[in-house]
């Protein structure tokens, strides 16, 4: 198989970083970013031809726009762009504050959009190219006290749901990874808000306590970045992909739900009973 070249957002750590790694060891191109870039400048000795870094915080759309131009100066093409930065923050919906719904926003999706923006224009000229992005199950279902975060991963499953089809007849593919619960340290690097309203204060802190908790129990990301970089390589690649064992089993019965309440509360039916 022809060497691909990656760009990564998020590489520091988690999905980002295993992905990278596994991309360089088969003989890969990687642009590299993070706003931290200290823990793979090892891998920049070991791979002085092969790998790019780049200082990024990608809420900054200037600086998205140059890094993405001069990893495509340096390689001279881009065919697998993965946005994996992004974070999570807890709280009741009830308190959260306009700064922390869009400090969300900000990292989340305008993030990735910032990103994808940048990456386009050059895979449409190339006629090839694939977008990774990671959202979450958390895109597709949602649990309490993860308002602000779900409100994220949403909106980016149905920007992801029209861009594949704008983009496929310029042979660019398009994949949200949907994991759930995974080693990679999110719940630690999760910001909060500090609940003062007495009816949701027992039972958000409880689920605090077992979010921070939830690393006993996850799933190791070098599991997770064999299947991403699988993904990368099928010519039939999904429009979207969920990681985890029992992710599927959850959507299923959130589904399950929700078809059950639309066929209850039917249009048609509720018409006809009016």
């Amino acid at each position: 198989m022809e060497s691909k070249v990656w760009f990564i957002t998020g590489a520091s750590s988690g999905f980002g970083y295993e992905v990278m790694r596994m991309a360089l060891e088969r003989g890969d191109h990687v642009a590299a970013a993070a706003r931290r870039i200290q823990k793979i400048q090892e891998l920049a000795a070991q791979y002085p031809d092969r790998l790019l870094l780049v200082r990024l915080d990608v809420t900054d759309r200037e600086a998205v726009m140059a890094a993405v131009q001069s990893a495509h100066s340096r390689f001279g093409r881009i065919d697998v762009a993965f946005s994996n930065a992004g974070g999570g923050h807890f709280g009741p919906v009830e308190e959260l504050t306009e700064q922390e719904l869009r400090d969300q926003m900000e990292k989340n999706f305008f993030g990735s959009f910032h990103f994808i923006q940048a990456v386009l224009p050059i895979m449409r000229s190339q006629r090839s190219g694939h977008v990774l992005q990671t959202t979450s199950i958390g895109g597709i279902t949602a649990y309490p006290f993860n308002g602000a975060y779900h409100a994220t991963k949403w909106a980016l499953e149905g920007m992801l749901q029209s861009l594949a089809q704008e983009v496929a007849s310029f042979n660019i593919h398009v994949t949200a990874i949907e994991p759930g619960a995974f080693g990679t340290n999110f719940v630690s690097a999760c910001t909060a808000t500090k609940s003062m309203i007495a009816d949701y204060k027992q039972t958000y802190e409880g689920m605090l306590a077992y979010a921070e908790s939830s690393d006993q129990f996850a799933e190791a990301p070098f599991d997770a970045a064999r299947i991403i970089i699988r993904v990368a390589d099928a010519e039939d690649a999904p429009n979207r992909i969920l990681l985890g064992t029992g992710a599927l089993d959850a959507i299923k019965t959130d589904y399950q739900q929700r078809i059950a309440e639309w066929e209850n509360w039917k249009w048609e039916d509720m018409n006809n009973k009016a």
